[in-house]
Parts: C-alpha cells; sequence; structure tokens
C-alpha cells in the first residue's frame, strides 16, 4: 500500500511549525507587532506607510532567506522544485500578491497570527487560502498538470 504523502517529513513539518509560532509570538509579545510578512514585506520596501518600523521590517525581510540558508546548511541541503517556465512564477507571484492585498494579509498573518489571536477575519481568510489550495491542486491533478 502506498503512503497517502510518501514524501511527507511530519518531525520537520512539526519543527519548522514550532519555530514559527516562536517567531510570531516573540513578535507580537516583544513588539506589539503582527509578524505577516505580506505587511511586513509591504513596509520594507516603502509600500506601505504604516506597521512595524522599516529597519524592523527590512530586518525581518532580510532574515527570512539567511534563516533558510543556515538551516540548508546545517542539514545538508534543501531539495526544491519549481516550475521550469518563468511566467509560471511571474504569474503566481502576481496572483499571491493581489491576493494578499485583497484580503489584508496573507498566509502567515491570516494562518498564523490571526488564528491565534481568534480573530473572524483571519479564520475567515484561512479557510478561504486552504480551500483554495484544495480545489487548485484537485484541478490540476484532475487536468493531469501534477
Amino acid at each position: 500500500m502506498m503512503a497517502a504523502f510518501p514524501q511527507a517529513m511530519p518531525v520537520q513539518g512539526l519543527l519548522g511549525g514550532l519555530l514559527i509560532g516562536a517567531s510570531a509570538a516573540i513578535m507580537l509579545l516583544g513588539n506589539g507587532r503582527i509578524a505577516g510578512v505580506s505587511g511586513l514585506g509591504a513596509r520594507a520596501l516603502g509600500i506601505a506607510d504604516t506597521g512595524a518600523p522599516r529597519a524592523m521590517a527590512a530586518a525581518f525581510v532580510i532574515g527570512l532567506p539567511i534563516g533558510a540558508a543556515l538551516v540548508a546548511l546545517l542539514l545538508g541541503g534543501v531539495e526544491t522544485r519549481y516550475p521550469t517556465a518563468t511566467w509560471q512564477i511571474v504569474v503566481g507571484g502576481l496572483l499571491v500578491g493581489y491576493g494578499t492585498r485583497l484580503g489584508s494579509g496573507c498566509t502567515s498573518g491570516h494562518g498564523v497570527c490571526g488564528m491565534a489571536r481568534l480573530s473572524p477575519r483571519s479564520i475567515a481568510a484561512t479557510l478561504v487560502f486552504m480551500g483554495s489550495g484544495v480545489a487548485t491542486v484537485a484541478l490540476m491533478r484532475a487536468g493531469g498538470l501534477m
């Protein structure tokens, strides 16, 4: 019998989730700010005028890939896969950006921080994110794209 998720990494997923939750709690309790990556990214790039101080936002955004690189070095590399067509990456990025602005936040802001605060808006947004993801995967599998 084949496992439902043959490439699942539950221990790594648990550790990653604990680190994400700890970082969100540190940001909220230590600075009173939501650790939403889209809001911090907008603030770091000067797109948003409100939110965390710009230097803090920039440090957070710069720290994300540095943290990932450190983990990859410690664990001996991380396997990643991306679409080979650049247009797919660009279109996907634009859709994510539009959805983030439309939903007043991204998955990290709503899914991690907002859900932890029992925000009704974040609960609704997370349900929409998850439902859209499930529907997208189902359609891609049905269409033979996965």
